[in-house]
């Protein structure tokens, strides 16, 4: 069966033709476009639309959507993404099921990319996963026995709003203060001209510790049976998934916190890709 995974990006937009053989899923051809969030919603829908263009086929049976949140994924309707200026209550999986004549179906990145790493990645065969993505914003997503976790209105497991200092002087961009990716995320570190891989140990000290932080309520919440970490700053590597192991067992109730692996996620820059052709092979419809 052939599937399109569409991953929208506030700078850009990756498409790709997936073959789904036996719940294993592969990319047969894949394009890259600049998304153009600036001008306005019709020039970035049209970058979508280019983007599933250039590897459409008419054996596609569905399209899969990753895109930033918030969203509603019973809807298939985009929100209010910060990073999308424009991007307001937006129908995308109608607009797209309309001009394509295939069912589509859409859903948080985070969550997207975490069934994917489920089904073929870091996570295979765990019952709870915990998939963060910490790069130029922070997100997360929470598979349960292979399903994505939603919440009542699509919007559960938005952990990167979850805020640790309340106190903070300066509002996130979603309106509250003190979130983690307000804090700790490769948007956070450039405003304090930092780079994430050339940060001093004291730097990457103080970083880990708000992540571990974090991280450590969240293990508190969900007691995951692993916890996969992708995006960018996951290429600092050993230096901070040791600091991670360390600190997070320190800042959560769960007594067993030191036994549930910390691991870097496996699929890649190609995630995005994988992960909205896995929400739509996992769709009832199909």
């Amino acid at each position: 069966m052939l599937l399109m995974g569409v991953d929208i990006g506030g700078t850009k937009t990756a498409c790709g033709r997936v073959r789904a053989d036996g719940g294993r899923l592969s990319i047969e051809q894949s394009v890259m476009v600049p998304t153009f969030p600036e001008p306005n919603f019709e020039v970035s829908l049209r970058q979508v639309f280019a983007a599933i263009d250039q590897c459409w086929s008419g054996a596609v049976r569905a399209i899969g959507i990753s895109a930033p949140g918030p969203l509603n994924p019973h809807a298939g309707m985009m929100l209010n993404p910060p990073n999308m200026p424009g991007w307001r209550d937006v129908s995308l999986a109608r607009m797209a099921a309309e001009r394509y004549d295939v069912p589509c179906v859409i859903e948080n990145d985070a969550n997207a990319a975490g069934l994917a790493e489920w089904r073929m990645g870091a996570a295979r065969g765990c019952g709870i996963v915990l998939y963060l993505t910490i790069s130029t914003g922070i997100g997360a997503g929470l598979i349960v026995d292979g399903k994505i976790f939603q919440g009542r209105h699509g919007l559960g497991a938005e952990a990167g709003h979850v805020s640790i200092d309340y106190r903070y002087p300066e509002p996130c961009k979603c309106g509250s203060r003190g979130c983690i990716e307000q804090l700790a995320s490769g948007a956070a570190l450039r405003r304090r001209g930092l780079r994430a891989e050339a940060l001093s140990e004291d730097q990457l000290d103080e970083i880990a510790l708000m992540l571990g932080a974090w991280l450590g309520s969240l293990v508190s919440l969900f007691d995951p049976d692993i916890i996969v970490v992708g995006g960018g700053m996951s290429n600092i590597g050993d230096p901070l998934f040791a600091r991670l192991r360390r600190i997070v067992p320190l800042r959560t109730i769960n007594p067993f916190a030191e036994e549930i692996p910390i691991v870097p996620a496996e699929l890649g820059p190609e995630v995005g890709i994988y992960g909205g052709a896995a929400v739509a092979l996992s769709h009832s419809d199909l």
